[in-house]
């Protein structure tokens, strides 16, 4: 770990908890949110459920109680089926499409395995819902939320719509090492994923513009081979970043899609000055062109390009926005984007009997695709009283129209705004940058601290409180030998939390560092000296988790030695206390 020390990942949080006297009980209750993962028609939640080995206290061995209580409610009013789970679970109801679990054990040792939970919902077509709840007093606006969702179902025949796609790659000098060796590997395994029938092309752009071909290519081995030797030739990291020049260029090759379905795919890590005119001159170009305007889905690398235009942008061309802030996640995830956005089955969506309606809004600018590999959910606002179930239409690879028919829930005990919070702040906050809207603004302030979550126009603090009653003994006994001023006691502003706008300058230096940056580290003072000269420097080396890991593999006798050479070093430290306090530092 550099000696500036920070995070390394976003996904990465820590807390340290100071003063914790032997025998003490700790309760910490931790909340968040987090996505359903779904793949191969089954949805699963993995929850973080490992702790070390220098956790156990040693060397006796303490019987602990480890408790996990699930509730699974899948909105849907079909069958549940369990798949699979970490830790033996016991079932203790079910109550419709509500169903409750629980794993209560004593055990020698805290669990060594992350916590997973594996499940399916039997559908054996499109099926979906629409989930309502009411506005409330604390909500940023008086209308109604809804939340639509579409699953693809376990119907294997489905067809994928043909494709035409083109590639577009940002090449620019920051791209270079591994970000564009993961970009470029993924976009081999994507091209290898195409069939007989599809259409491809490749756009590589930095200050120039290198094409893979005058014209969409057909799917086939010799092409894709050629592809693949193209990139490796072709993807060398070097120059600027000019996003608007590959966009026309790439809506110009799809001018003759073949009859199949076109698609753009935009990787970049930079940001540019002109992106709000971006935004609007491919708006105007996609309306002009109706039904068959290209799918414009969007992947953002690191730190330095703005991840909003990206989203705005993929909301805007009916497709699909996606990121990696760390270069180890770039070609997971990658993949994962390819295949959710290159599978349509049902495009063109479009709900029936909302007319008389009133205001009733998406939160995005369109409706996506529906993807035979991950579920479609989309959320958005309403005035008045929904009917008991809204059509789904929309239109078949084969060209043929498919409604599909969803029942309206009124919610009662699924929390759908805290559910939808992140995702609706987020789509807000893309639509304020590109309105530049304080309006908006003011919104995503509000549902920010409404659902305390950070927003790029709110920030978050950590706030030092003490006990109400604390032993005055104790107090006295624990008193700091310097007292803080209440400016430094009040609050720490935490950084980092926010993706922010884009940084237009790095893009132009071609700075590279914008994957996981080494940032300050941001916590209490706890104490501020330990020892001194080379003592100090030493005990910075060490880390104190690998210290504990080896001080718990220790024997006996070595310990036994460590605690005595302890030992005499603080009585060495105190007589120089003393030395000092008593004979003023002489000799």
């Amino acid at each position: 770990m550099p000696e500036s020390g920070g995070l390394l990942k976003q996904e990465l949080f820590s807390l340290t908890i100071p003063q914790v006297g032997g025998g003490e009980d700790i309760f910490a209750t931790i909340r968040w949110s987090q996505k359903l993962l779904y793949h191969n028609g089954q949805f699963s939640v993995e929850v973080p459920f490992s702790f070390p080995q220098f956790v156990n206290p040693l060397p006796k061995v303490f019987m602990k109680k480890e408790k996990i209580q699930l509730t699974v409610n899948s909105g849907m009013g079909k069958e549940v089926i369990l798949q699979g789970t970490s830790h033996p679970l016991k079932e203790k109801g079910r109550q419709g499409e509500k169903l409750s679990f629980l794993h209560e054990a004593a055990v020698e040792t805290w669990s060594t395995k992350d916590f997973t939970f594996t499940y399916t919902v039997y559908s054996s077509d499109l099926s979906g819902g629409v989930l309502v709840q009411p506005s409330t007093l604390r909500d940023y606006e008086d209308r109604d939320m809804f939340c639509l969702f579409l699953l693809p179902g376990n119907n294997e025949n489905r067809k994928v719509f043909r494709k035409a796609v083109v590639y577009i790659v940002d090449t620019s000098g920051s791209m270079q090492g591994k970000p564009l060796e993961s970009v470029k590997n993924a976009l081999s395994t994507a091209l290898s994923d195409l069939i007989q029938g599809d259409f491809f092309n490749i756009i590589a752009f930095n200050d120039e513009l290198h094409i893979f071909s005058s014209c969409m290519e057909q799917v086939n081995d010799k092409t894709i081979e050629n592809a693949i030797e193209w990139m490796n030739l072709n993807f060398v990291a070097q120059g600027g970043t000019d996003i608007m020049r590959p966009l026309s260029e790439a809506m110009t090759l799809l001018s003759n899609s073949h009859d199949a379905l076109p698609q753009i795919y935009l990787v970049t890590d930079g940001s540019v000055d002109d992106e709000r005119n971006i935004c609007h001159t491919v708006k105007t170009q996609l309306i002009n062109r109706g039904s068959k305007s290209p799918r414009i889905s969007t992947f953002g690398l690191g730190s330095y390009c703005n991840h909003y235009f990206l989203r705005m942008l993929a909301s805007i061309g009916k497709g699909h926005y996606a990121a990696a802030l760390d270069t180890g996640s770039i070609e997971g995830r990658m993949v994962q984007w390819f295949q959710k956005a290159s599978s349509t089955i049902v495009s063109n969506i479009s709900i029936d009997g909302i007319k008389h309606i009133q205001d009733f809004e998406v939160d995005s600018e369109y409706i996506p695709d529906i993807s035979a590999k991950y579920p479609l959910c989309v959320s958005g606002r309403y005035h008045g009283k929904l009917p008991e179930t809204l059509i789904a239409k929309g239109q078949l690879a084969d060209m043929s129209e498919i409604s599909i028919e969803l029942r309206v829930q009124h919610l009662k005990d699924i929390p759908l705004d805290k559910v939808l919070a992140k995702q609706q702040m987020d789509l807000l906050t893309a639509k304020a940058w590109l309105l530049e809207s304080k309006e908006l603004e003011r919104k995503v302030v509000k549902l920010s601290i409404q659902n305390s979550l950070p927003s790029e126009y709110t920030r978050m603090v950590l706030l030092q409180t003490s006990l109400d009653k604390i032993d005055p003994a104790q107090q006295a006994k624990n008193k700091p030998a310097k007292q803080s001023s209440p400016e430094e006691r009040s609050a720490m502003p935490l950084r980092g939390m926010t993706l922010g706008f884009g940084d237009v300058g790095a893009t132009r230096e071609n700075l590279t560092t914008g994957f996981g940056e080494i940032k300050a580290t941001e916590r209490f003072e706890v104490f501020e000296k330990a020892m001194a000269g080379c003592c100090s420097r030493v005990a910075d080396c060490i880390c104190c988790m690998c210290f504990i890991k080896a001080c718990s593999k220790m024997n006996d006798q070595c310990a036994i030695v460590i605690a005595q050479t302890c030992a005499a070093l603080a009585c060495l430290g105190c007589f120089e206390c003393c030395s000092e306090l008593c004979c003023g530092g002489a000799n």
